[in-house]
């Protein structure tokens, strides 16, 4: 058989298992996600000094990671609450972090604190948060705190697969405990993302997962290939064409 008409027939067989799992031929592979309209704040920031601080002055802080996501993927973000102190000759302690996600979020699938620890310096651990006052809190006898060691809790939460293009989803805040004016209640620390339509790549990804053709984690195929993908696009393409 001459090349011209392999050509054609691997054309055919990669455009036609291409069509049976939905996707349009001749999108190439995009890169990021068309993020919702309005303005939506991936990060908050509060600070305290008062009385209770003893000279210090604490400060809080909450983001969100990937600041957009896109409908059909599934996908995880993480929640960072940084607690830290910008002056003040005290030694504050952290015991407890409480992250409030946003409504219709189920529990953490992982959560890691990073804290100084003494001949060790900085320490990032994978803890348990346990469900508190309708969020998911972590505590220690004490993350210790300076102006050049903060506390960095780290919540990772699947995104519901409800969620709807244009939609800006915002969390709720968080509260800190621990001494010497570090608690602190914000129900305002929160933290927003965006959500988009996927791009041409998470789109032929969604698309060949969901018929068998690739990954549903979000790479390319199961091991991130693309030719894994077209191989086997043309592979179930030859058979409905031959």
């Amino acid at each position: 058989m001459s090349r011209t008409p392999m050509r054609r027939i691997a054309s055919a067989a990669t455009a036609a298992a291409l069509a049976t799992a939905g996707v349009v031929v001749g999108v190439g592979l995009g890169t990021g996600v068309a993020s919702a309209a309005g303005t939506c704040s991936a990060t908050s920031h509060l600070t305290k000094n008062d009385a209770s601080t003893l000279g210090m002055t604490m400060t809080y802080d909450k983001t969100v990671a990937p600041a957009s996501v896109a409908t059909s993927v599934p996908q995880t973000v993480t929640y960072s609450i940084v607690v830290g102190t910008t002056s003040g000759a005290a030694n504050p302690y952290v015991n407890a972090i409480t992250d409030f996600p946003p409504t219709g979020f189920g529990a953490p699938t992982t959560v890691t604190v990073s804290a100084y620890h003494i001949l060790q310096g900085q320490q990032t651990a994978t803890v348990t948060a346990e469900p508190a006052n309708g969020g998911y809190q972590v505590t220690n006898s004490g993350w210790f705190v300076n102006s050049g060691n903060p506390v960095t809790a780290n919540f990772t939460y699947n995104v519901p697969s409800n969620v709807t293009l244009g939609q800006a989803v915002t969390s709720g805040g968080a509260n800190v405990s621990g001494t010497e004016g570090v608690t602190n209640s914000m129900p305002t620390l929160t933290a927003c993302f965006a959500v988009g339509a996927p791009n041409a790549g998470q789109a032929v990804t969604g698309s060949l997962a969901n018929n068998g053709l690739g990954s549903s984690q979000g790479g390319l195929s199961s091991t991130g290939s693309v030719s894994d993908i077209l191989g086997n696009a043309i592979s179930k393409g030859i058979e409905g064409v031959i």
